[in-house]
């Protein structure tokens, strides 16, 4: 049996919830998993742009985690029987862990960085962007909703593994950190 990858069913401007729940493609649901699913595409243009397979295989894990976190997001947790995948506190803390060991290898930072000063850099900017926007939404999320507080938790800390991973390209390809000099 082959399955076509249109459906037709969302040419209304509706759409399905794992569990059969059908929304408006506006519902706050479909907005949060859509930017998770956003923040994906940009971890795997990052991925793809850095040569350090650590790295590579480091975002191969998040973009893993970030499929469970869409998953539990397209989920209505009163009608769906399906099992879904779990994040766990383990999580956080392999991303604390991550930039523990970054950090370590990094000037002191006493100057806020503006984005830029190679490509890779920059799209680990824009990731740590959508992935702060798809924070924002999960948090909006939160309040209508039964949503995992270790989702939140994970998003946040992988903000901060973004910019510090943005960081660490650019000591390892020789590219300065452009230091914000606020005009005051």
């Amino acid at each position: 049996m082959t399955f076509k990858i249109y459906t037709k069913t969302g040419d209304k401007g509706e759409t399905s919830l794992i569990g059969g729940v059908r929304v408006p493609k506006y519902h706050s649901r479909i907005e949060a998993y859509g930017m998770v699913d956003e923040l994906n595409s940009h971890i795997g243009l990052v991925k793809d742009s850095v040569e350090d397979p650590q790295t590579k295989n480091m975002l191969y894990e998040i973009q893993d985690r970030l499929f469970t976190i869409g998953s539990v997001l397209a989920s209505d947790p009163e009608k769906s029987k399906m099992k879904i995948p779990d994040l766990y506190e383990a999580d956080v803390e392999f991303l604390e862990k991550e930039i523990d060991m970054m950090e370590a290898e990094l000037p002191e930072l006493k100057n806020f960085i503006l984005p830029g000063g190679h490509p890779v850099v920059s799209y680990c900017h824009i990731a740590r962007c959508v992935c702060r926007h798809a924070e924002r939404l999960i948090v909006q999320l939160k309040n209508e909703n039964e949503i995992p507080e270790v989702i939140i938790s994970y998003m946040n800390r992988l903000s901060d593994y973004l910019f510090v991973l943005s960081r660490k390209i650019a000591q390892d390809v020789g590219a300065p950190e452009i230091l914000w000099r606020p005009r005051i």
